[in-house]
């Protein structure tokens, strides 16, 4: 390849040069396009999951899982507000916050985190969050704390609550180090209940003990760009095996949220954000 580089003619320049700016421009096209477009083309996706161990009286059980609002800019906190009026519209029996409630810490954080979630009120406690790792940044999700609390939301950092027959375990973001599995899944009753994990990163469920029957994640937002043939250049770090949707092979059986909001590039493309609906039934 040196040499043919050394001899090449003015024609053979010219070509490469032609090949690099349309290669250039398509990029560019791209993050422009997504940024614009994609980025805010919230879907309700729907999903139905079939789970080894899920109890037959709770055929049908329907989860709204939201994810990575990632609120910073406007155009954020009006995308996370259009994500939250979806999942409520959809009626589901339990809603999961997976983590990323910010992009980083600002002045204006919590009045918008609580505004955009306020809808949720009305679900009467049928709501459950656990912390993100961008939850910690310039600040920490002891922030969250009384806002989820004044909206009814359950706040688990390792630990569990027992809601409509499911025994829920909350575990903190393993991204930062702060999670504690031992923790969460202290001094639970083994009685049959079925455990549905929360966790925000997902590559991470493989440190789960035995028993859950799924475990519900984030974090990678589906990679943000799917290129033909479903190729994902962009990773986060533990949201790399698992970047998106249901993983029955998993050690746990897993699902990952594309998402909501973005970060790096705020573009997307072929990976739209999403709300999304899982429908449990017995394996």
């Amino acid at each position: 390849m040196r040499y043919t580089l050394l001899f090449m003619n003015d024609r053979g320049w010219k070509t490469l040069a032609t090949v690099l700016g349309t290669i250039t421009a398509a990029g560019a096209g791209v993050l422009v396009y997504g940024a614009l477009v994609e980025s805010n083309r919230l879907v309700v996706e729907n999903y139905t999951l079939p789970l080894p161990g899920w109890p037959d009286e709770l055929e049908g059980y329907r989860i709204a899982v939201l994810g990575d609002f990632h609120i910073g800019t406007p155009w954020s906190f009006a995308l996370a507000k259009r994500a939250v009026a979806s999942a409520v519209a959809e009626t589901p029996d339990m809603v999961v916050l997976v983590g990323d409630f910010v992009n980083y810490w600002q002045s204006h954080s919590a009045f918008r985190i609580g505004e955009a979630l306020e809808p949720l009120r009305l679900l009467q406690g049928d709501v459950i969050a656990v912390a993100g790792n961008h939850d910690y940044d310039l600040g920490d999700p002891d922030l969250l704390a009384p806002i989820l609390t004044e909206l009814n939301i359950h706040f688990l950092r390792n630990q569990s609550v027992s809601l409509g027959g499911i025994t829920w375990v909350g575990i903190d973001s393993a991204r930062v180090g702060n999670d504690n599995v031992d923790l969460a899944f202290k001094n639970l009753a083994h009685d049959g209940t079925p455990r549905v994990a929360l966790w925000h990163e997902p590559d991470v469920v493989d440190r789960l003990p035995s028993g859950c029957v799924i475990q519900i994640s984030g974090h990678s937002h589906g990679g943000q760009f799917r290129l033909p043939f479903g190729f994902t250049p962009m990773h986060s770090e533990l949201g790399k095996r698992y970047p998106r949707g249901f993983y029955p092979d998993a050690p746990t059986p897993l699902f990952v949220t594309r998402g909501v909001g973005t970060t790096g590039p705020p573009s997307r493309f072929l990976c739209p954000p999403e709300v999304a609906i899982l429908t449990l039934v017995p394996g």
